[in-house]
This record gives structure tokens, sequence and C-alpha cells, in this order.
């Protein structure tokens, strides 16, 4: 058996830097202006080039992540649709009793950990947290991109919402990311000192067996019907 499967293709993992850079540039460039008033963001808007560069910057790192997040979701779906890939990244039933499996097996309750197959609740919770949060920052980003044209179709008041909704959800993603995702994908005990999954594409049989038994077992089972045909 080899000792590693790939796991992400190249678009896969362009995605993913895609992501990781505008991501990071809308995270250096917006929350000084969130937070404008504090010593900390006006000494980083001056590293910057000032407030117009800073916007500049993130204006575009927004348009090119809403893009990216756009032809993401279209590939995805037609590919669904077309029955090219499977919906393994959708959630189920089974994503809520693994969570509570869990939960039983880190206090003691349960001998065995939940078997997971090629996403687990968690990773799903974050793909669908991106999906989401990135729908709300670009409509309300866009929004107030062009506040002219939004108050012709709509009240004066959402402009100034879209702002709230705007800043307060990056901050949240920001704070996910750190809190959430750096942890669990790359110091994570079972993986630390780094994941490099997502940037090789690679991941090992053994992490396999650990992590996601359910897709070894599917991927040996496809093997086994190869070599009987």
């Amino acid at each position: 058996m080899k000792e590693s499967v790939v796991r992400f293709s190249v678009l896969q993992r362009a995605e993913h830097a895609s992501v990781m850079a505008l991501f990071t540039v809308l995270a250096i460039t917006g929350l000084p202006q969130k937070f404008f008033d504090s010593n900390w963001a006006r000494v980083l808007m001056g590293w910057l080039g000032g407030v117009d560069v800073a916007r500049w910057f993130h204006r575009a790192a927004g348009v090119l992540f809403a893009l990216v997040c756009a032809a993401h979701l279209i590939r995805v779906a037609w590919l669904a649709v077309r029955g090219r890939i499977p919906l393994t990244l959708v959630p189920t039933r089974q994503d809520f009793r693994d969570a509570i499996t869990t939960l039983k097996y880190y206090f003691g309750v349960a001998d065995e950990q939940a078997r997971f197959g090629r996403f687990d609740y968690r990773q799903k919770f974050e793909y669908w947290g991106l999906v989401l949060g990135a729908g709300v920052v670009a409509v309300t980003g866009f929004m107030l991109l062009y506040p002219t044209m939004v108050t012709r179709f709509l009240p004066g008041e959402f402009v100034p919402a879209a702002q709230v909704a705007h800043s307060n959800e990056g901050l949240m993603a920001f704070l996910v990311l750190i809190v959430w995702h750096i942890y669990n994908a790359h110091l994570n005990p079972d993986v630390f000192p780094f994941d490099r999954t997502i940037f090789t594409g690679r991941i090992s049989i053994e992490r396999m067996h650990h992590e996601h038994p359910l897709e070894l077992d599917e991927l040996e089972r496809q093997a086994a019907h190869k070599r009987i045909a």
C-alpha cells in the first residue's frame, strides 16, 4: 500500500492559497479601519501608506475574494449537478451524532472516537462558515462600495446597517481563523507543529487511518474493485 494518497488537487490548493492571501490583505487593511482610534491601528495605517491606500487595497482584495468564492461555488455546483463529485461537505444527521460521540469520548463516557469520512463535522462547520461569512461580507462590501446605487432601491438605513454587518462579520471571521482554524488545522497535537496537507496535497495513510477511516475504507474498496475488474 502507498504511504500517502492525494487529498487535495492542484486547483483546490490554489483556491486555498488565494483565499488565504486575500483574507490576510483584508484583515491587515480592514481591522485598522475598524479600530481607527487605537494607537496600534494608527501605526499600522501609517505603515500601509495612509487610509486612502489601505482602503484601495481593501476594496481590491474584497472584489478578488468575492470572485474567487463565486468561482469556487459555481464550479462545485456544476460538478455536483453533473454527478462528478460527491456532496461530502453537506452536513448530515451523522455529523450531529459524531459531535455527540466526540464529546462523550473527550469526557471519558465513550471508549472510541467517532469514525469520519472525507470531512468531519468540524471541517464542514468551517467550510460553511466561510461560505456564509463570505456571502455577508461580499454583499455588504458592495453595498458600501456603491451606496448611491443601493439607496435607489433600498432605504438609506441599509447603508449604515451594511457597515455594521460588514465590520462585525470581518472581525468574527478573523477571530474564528485565529482561535479555531489555525489550532485545528495546524497546531492540534495530532498534527503539531504543522499540517502541510493543504499545501502539498498529500496525506499519509497513517493519518487517514486515524482521522478519516471511513474514507480510507472506501479507497481500499475502490482499489480492490479495480484489481478484480
